[in-house]
């Protein structure tokens, strides 16, 4: 007997071809929009924070300029310029309809609510519920109406930590 087998003629084994960059599997879509979602939501609020940061400066530099005022002399108008800053701060801050019809101890009750601690209805505050009848111009404490006007804006515009 012939003891020869006969070769047979295999063929190497072949891989399967490396995965086509486009299109990606469904994992990878479900990722990448996740990824501009969350870059989406970052980019609003810092663009947000950006915008408060510039308000809280651009109101802290009104309250500044509001040093030049002679509280000796023009009492009435620097309590009225004070009281209508904080209103304006108010406005941006708190609904309309809860914050345009207040005045005189509501105001004040107002503000006190909403981070005066009771500085406004009983401490250096008292004067902005006089507005344009401040009956003494000596009763107008100035710096102390200007730091308690400080504090309770920044309070309002989310700067709590500042000093």
């Amino acid at each position: 007997m012939n003891s020869t087998l006969p070769t047979l003629e295999l063929r190497d084994i072949h891989s399967a071809p490396p995965p086509e960059f486009w299109p990606p599997a469904p994992g990878w879509w479900l990722l990448g929009i996740l990824g501009i979602a969350l870059l989406t939501l970052v980019t609003v609020w810092l663009y947000r924070r950006y915008r408060l940061y510039r308000q809280r400066q651009q109101v802290l530099a009104e309250l500044d300029q509001l040093k030049t005022f002679n509280a000796d002399r023009q009492a009435a108008e620097f309590a009225t310029a004070v009281s209508t800053l904080l209103r304006r701060v108010a406005l941006m801050r708190f609904a309309r309809r809860r914050v345009a019809p207040l005045s005189g101890a509501a105001w004040l009750r107002f503000l006190d609510e909403t981070g005066g601690g009771g500085e406004f209805t009983t401490g250096a505050g008292q004067v902005l519920g006089q507005g344009l009848y401040v009956p003494h111009p000596q009763d107008v404490p100035a710096d102390h109406l200007l730091l308690l006007a400080r504090s309770w804006i920044k309070t309002n515009l989310g700067a709590k930590h500042e000093h």
